[in-house]
């Protein structure tokens, strides 16, 4: 079975109920939700979020929670050098990794952070403090912290796969992290995905290990390989294209594995439903994006 799923908002009075019924609305069977607005740490109770009934209507459909996945906010950065702000941002991801277990999801998707002070071995040894804190606060439960393949824009740490090992060398408890890796960041950053992805799949399992791979973000790039500026594409209409995405999407080893589409809308239309179907139509519509604006 393919789990294919989008990010969904967690919005409106539905709160968590409301991202399965526009998972459902696109046709997928699985989603990635944040558990508040990404560009800040403001959170509601987590008593408002209609969690049993959001888990009633996913067993009903069958949508698998395991398949589930939160994405932490991008403001956090694990890698700053001011001490104060580390410690807010191991504070405050500490409460994201409950607030991502109490909604009965067991994977979190984390940018790894960013080397401002351009260090990026330090950077790194900050990121794997962090990541040991956050655990330790939280032994008790089970959610993986999935660091995210970057694009390499601006100073971001993670956008080569020695960083994302270097990292997890130096976690304590390896059972609690694992790697989503992201098409459009990974051709951005370098690696040829359009012509030898096993290759780069190979790479990968030799430098980190395959099984470390929880999650996998499906998307088209506006940019040629090696640009490193992160700006995700409709899948088919970008430099990726839609046989070398299919490809992914379909590898066997990634068969157990969520997939999420983080494409853009078109003209403020979400795209999910119709690039769904396409992937499971395994038929490139190259009027995919006039058919969302009609």
């Amino acid at each position: 079975m393919l789990i294919l799923g989008s990010h969904v908002s967690l919005k409106g009075n539905d709160m968590f109920l409301g991202s399965v019924k526009e998972a459902l609305s696109y046709k997928a069977n699985t989603m990635m939700v944040y558990t508040g607005a990404p560009q800040n740490t403001i959170r509601k109770p987590i008593d408002t979020m209609l969690i049993k009934e959001a888990h009633a209507l996913m067993k009903e459909s069958n949508i698998d929670i395991n398949h589930v996945v939160v994405h932490a906010p991008y403001i956090i950065n694990l890698a700053n050098p001011d001490p104060v702000k580390r410690a807010f941002a191991v504070e405050f991801l500490t409460k994201e990794v409950i607030r991502t277990s109490q909604m009965g999801i067991n994977q979190m998707v984390l940018h790894p952070g960013s080397a401002v002070g351009l260090d990026r071995v330090e950077a790194v040894n900050w990121i794997a403090e962090g990541l040991n804190e956050i655990i330790e606060n939280t032994k008790e439960l089970k959610v993986k912290i999935a660091l995210e393949t970057m694009a390499g824009k601006g100073n971001e740490v993670g956008r080569t796969f020695e960083e994302i090992r270097d990292i997890i060398s130096k976690v304590i408890d390896k059972s609690r992290v694992s790697v989503c890796f992201d098409t459009c960041h990974v051709h951005d950053s370098g690696y040829d995905i359009i012509n030898d992805f096993e290759n780069t799949l190979k790479k990968f399992d030799e430098i980190i290990g395959i099984n470390y791979i929880s999650v996998v973000h499906v998307n088209d790039s506006k940019n040629e390989q090696g640009a490193r500026k992160d700006r995700h594409e409709n899948i088919g209409f970008g430099y990726i294209g839609y046989d070398a995405l299919m490809h992914i999407i379909y590898h066997e080893a990634f068969k157990n594995i969520p997939k999420i589409l983080e494409t853009p809308y078109v003209e403020d239309n979400p795209p999910y439903k119709l690039e769904i179907q396409m992937i499971k139509d395994k038929n490139f519509d190259p009027k995919l994006k006039d058919n969302l604006i009609k």
